[in-house]
């Protein structure tokens, strides 16, 4: 498992800060520019959707294989772009309905190391259940 970053990585040729992808890039410059290219192809700034919604496609993907390492990395580059714990949350709940415990529990995970990090700025408190279930029997 690659190892774990605690800050965004600035190196746009690695912007989600693994150290084991820097490792490689060293041993294949080409390569590692090629894939950088595609990276900035897939989830850049250029295209119709956000970055922060394709960055919430990432988490489902990743949440889906079990890979707490990327989604954490991938909601740190989200939140540079705007988004928010509970934005973080619902793309973790829709991971869950066709990949199950694995997405939900990888994503719920993270999604509380970035919280004791801090990396979420303060929210206000979440509706009341009552305001929910009121909610829910109107359907």
């Amino acid at each position: 498992m690659p190892a774990k970053t605690t800050k965004q990585s600035e190196n746009v040729n690695n912007p989600y800060g693994y150290s084991d992808m820097e490792w490689a890039a060293q041993l294949d410059p080409a390569y590692a520019a090629a894939r950088a290219e595609v990276r900035h192809l897939s989830v850049g700034e250029e295209g119709v959707l956000s970055v922060k919604v394709k960055e919430l496609v990432m988490i489902g993907v990743l949440a889906s294989r079990g890979l707490q390492y990327g989604v954490a990395a991938h909601m740190r580059r989200a939140i540079d772009y705007s988004a928010t714990k509970e934005e973080w949350f619902e793309a973790i709940k829709a991971a869950a309905v066709p990949r199950g415990g694995v997405a939900y529990s990888v994503g719920v995970r993270a999604l509380q190391a970035l919280e004791q990090d801090r990396a979420f700025p303060p929210t206000s408190p979440p509706p009341s259940a009552t305001r929910r279930r009121d909610k829910a029997t109107k359907r």
